[in-house]
C-alpha cells in the first residue's frame, strides 16, 4: 500500500439494524487495503442511494457488523492491489460502485471502477453513476424502448426518475410522469416528460383511467416503477397487451404475495432487475459508462444535485432522502 495512505479514517457505520440514530460517524475506522484486482479510492464525493436505507433497516441483510453503508463514490486512486487494469493506477480520477462508500477511503473492485474523462468532474460522476446507469440499462435491456413508445415513470422527480425522463426524451419516447407534488411533476416535465399525472393514493382507479385516456385506451408499453408496494397494483393496470412492468425499487415497501396468473390476460412481462445484473463484467460496464459521459457532455443532460452534505451530517442527509421531499442526487463529502 502507498505510504501516503493513513492508518485510520473518518467514516459512517452501523453496529446493528434500526433507525437513523444507528448511523455512527467515527474518526477511527481502519483504512482498508486493496487486494488482488482491487483499488483503494480516496473519496471526494459519495453518492447516497435509497438502497442504503434498506441495509440500515434490515430490509436487505448487511454482510456483517459493524457495517459501513454506501454503494458509490468518486475520487482518486490512492493505491492498487496486484493485477489491476493498466488504466487504473494511483492518481487516476475514477468513479466506482462498491460497498462501504461512506468513508474517506473505499476499496473497490476494478471491475466496478471506471476512469473519468477530463470533461467529467468527480462531483458529477458521483451524482450520476449508479442512477444514470440504472436508467440507461432499464431502457436498453429491461425493456428496449423504441421511439414513440408510451412509458410511465413513477417517482419521476427522484434520482433515477429524472434520468429516465431525460434519456426517454433522447430516444424519442412519450413519457408519462407521476410524482407526489405538483412541483415535482413540473420538474419531471422540465426534464423530458411529455405528460404528468397526479397519483391518487385514495383513488387508484382514477389514476389508471387517466393513464389509459392519455394512451388512447391502450395503456403504456412499459412502466418503470421504483415505488413498489404502494403503486404496484395501479401501474400494473396501466400496462397494455404485451407490455412490461419493470419494478426496480421498494421506496414504499416490497411487493409480496404476487400471483403470476395476473400477467396472463394481457401477456405482460414482469421484471425485477438490478443494475449489477447488467454490468457484471468490466467489458459490460465500460461501454455504458462511456455512453453516459458522452450523453452528459454532448447532449447536455442535466446532473441535478439536491445538496452536498458533510459526511458528519449523514443523519440529516438520510432523513432528507427518506422524506421523499428531495429532487435529484444527495451527496456526502468526507
Amino acid at each position: 500500500m502507498a505510504t501516503s495512505v493513513p492508518k485510520t479514517m473518518k467514516g459512517v457505520w452501523i453496529e446493528k439494524n434500526g433507525g437513523i440514530e444507528e448511523l455512527q460517524y467515527r474518526t477511527d475506522i481502519p483504512v482498508p487495503e486493496p487486494k488482488e484486482g482491487q483499488v483503494l479510492v480516496k473519496n471526494e464525493f459519495i453518492g447516497i442511494n435509497y438502497i442504503d436505507t434498506y441495509f440500515r433497516t434490515g430490509l436487505y441483510p448487511a454482510p456483517h457488523f459493524p457495517y459501513i453503508l454506501g454503494r458509490e463514490g468518486a475520487g482518486t486512486i490512492a493505491a492498487t492491489g496486484p493485477n489491476t487494469p493498466s488504466d487504473l493506477v494511483p492518481g487516476t480520477r475514477v468513479a466506482y460502485m462498491a460497498q462501504t462508500a461512506y468513508a474517506e477511503y473505499t476499496v473497490a473492485e476494478a471491475n466496478s471502477t471506471v476512469p473519468l474523462p477530463e470533461s467529467i468532474d468527480t462531483k458529477t460522476a458521483a451524482a450520476a453513476l449508479i442512477q444514470a446507469l440504472t436508467a440507461l440499462t432499464l431502457i436498453r435491456e429491461s425493456h428496449p424502448v423504441k421511439k414513440g413508445d408510451w412509458v410511465l415513470v413513477t417517482a419521476a422527480a427522484g434520482g433515477v426518475g429524472l434520468w429516465l425522463c431525460q434519456l426517454l426524451r433522447a430516444v424519442g419516447a412519450r413519457t408519462i410522469a407521476t410524482a407526489s407534488t405538483e412541483e415535482k411533476r413540473q420538474l419531471a416535465k422540465a426534464n423530458g416528460a411529455e405528460v404528468t399525472v397526479e397519483y391518487h393514493e385514495e383513488d387508484r382507479d382514477k389514476f389508471v383511467k387517466e393513464v389509459l385516456e392519455i394512451t388512447g385506451g391502450e395503456g403504456v408499453h412499459v412502466v418503470f416503477d421504483s415505488v413498489g408496494k404502494a403503486t404496484f397494483d395501479a401501474v400494473l393496470a396501466t400496462v397494455r397487451r404485451k407490455g412490461s412492468l419493470v419494478s426496480f425499487g421498494n421506496a414504499s415497501g416490497a411487493v409480496t404475495g404476487f400471483a403470476l396468473g395476473r400477467l396472463a390476460p394481457k401477456n405482460i412481462k414482469l421484471l425485477r432487475p438490478t443494475l449489477f445484473g447488467y454490468i457484471a463484467s468490466r467489458e459490460e460496464l465500460l461501454p455504458y459508462a462511456d455512453e453516459l459521459w458522452n450523453l452528459i457532455t454532448k447532449d447536455n443532460l442535466t446532473v441535478r444535485i439536491h445538496e452536498v452534505y458533510p459526511l458528519e451530517d449523514v443523519q440529516r442527509a438520510t432523513r432528507d432522502i427518506e422524506s421523499r421531499k428531495t429532487t435529484g442526487k444527495l451527496l456526502l463529502k468526507p
